[in-house]
């Protein structure tokens, strides 16, 4: 009986891993920090297959920058690597966490083009993530962030993507997430982070396309001081800009969704998702809208 329930196991984890989705993660704080650590950990955790592919350092506020990879002339965030370093490079023990010495966009671009194919068999990765952020890029800031940035590159490769940002956030070391377990740094990478994967689970299950050619999503969470749990957030779609005039898709009972920034802003746990265009890094039409409004209505609230 003990060897059936062991050969199931195996059968059970070989399916899994053969109908995993799999992601490439970035972010433009860099590959050390915890934000992004965590993250990872959840992906995996939830069955995903996973690449990251991050800055060697610190990029935030670079946009859509791009660059030709470097040998490192400073050490890696965290000193996780040293001077001299090459251009990319890869955890000695885990070669699936990997820095480019470069700008988001060209993090994601090596991720997608280089290690994709090594990692997924030859194959583009089906979903980008990007962050969670150190800190909300709402409005007007997601044309200067370079996590919107790298999500923003990933759609306009054909890989659909969302870019994920967090209030309760600093910039800090991967290690804190063991060596300060319960601090609130660790606690809100967590919370976050298992936020995404609902996220995640919902929009990757959907039919085909995932999203619509050219697009992605912006979403935003709020500060984790008076939401302490998962349970306790609700995600809201909403635009990037305030338009009154604007016709958005019916939802709420009003055809002029809520700016991400006022959803953030309000008291009760509400995160916010924003449909965008890539090119523009502007808020789409309410027929593009729709589409994304079908596939996530079941976790969507009203704020």
């Amino acid at each position: 009986m003990i060897l059936i329930s062991v050969i199931l196991a195996a059968l059970t984890w070989a399916v899994s891993a053969q109908t995993a989705s799999t992601i490439v993660l970035t972010n433009d704080d860099g590959w050390a920090t915890a934000l992004v650590r965590a993250q990872n950990n959840a992906l995996n955790s939830a069955g995903y297959n996973v690449v990251l592919s991050c800055p060697a350092i610190n990029e935030s506020g670079t946009g859509s920058s791009t660059a030709t990879p470097k040998v490192l002339t400073t050490p890696c965030e965290f000193d996780t690597c040293p001077v001299g370093s090459p251009a990319t490079g890869f955890n000695a023990s885990n070669p699936r966490l990997n820095y480019v010495n470069s700008f988001p966009v060209d993090a994601v671009r090596f991720g997608i083009q280089t290690l994709a194919p090594q990692f997924f068999d030859g194959s583009k990765p089906d979903f980008v993530v990007s962050g969670p952020n150190v800190g909300n890029n709402l409005g007007s800031t997601v044309l200067i962030s370079g996590t919107v940035g790298a999500a923003s590159e990933a759609a306009l490769e054909g890989i659909p993507s969302a870019a994920f940002s967090a209030a309760t956030a600093a910039q800090v070391s991967y290690t804190t997430l063991t060596t300060s377990p319960t601090s609130t740094d660790t606690e809100a990478a967590l919370i976050y982070s298992a936020l995404s994967i609902e996220l995640l689970d919902v929009l990757l299950a959907s039919s085909a396309p995932i999203l619509p050619p050219g697009i992605s999503l912006n979403v935003n969470y709020p500060s984790t001081s008076s939401c302490t749990s998962t349970s306790a957030f609700k995600f809201v779609l909403t635009r990037i800009n305030s338009d009154p005039s604007a016709t958005d898709v019916e939802t709420c009972g009003t055809t002029n969704l809520p700016t991400e920034s006022s959803v953030v802003g309000m008291s009760g746990c509400f995160s916010s998702v924003s449909v965008f265009n890539a090119s523009t890094k502007d808020d789409v039409n309410a027929a593009t809208q729709a589409v994304v409004l079908a596939k996530l209505e079941s976790i969507l609230s009203c704020s």
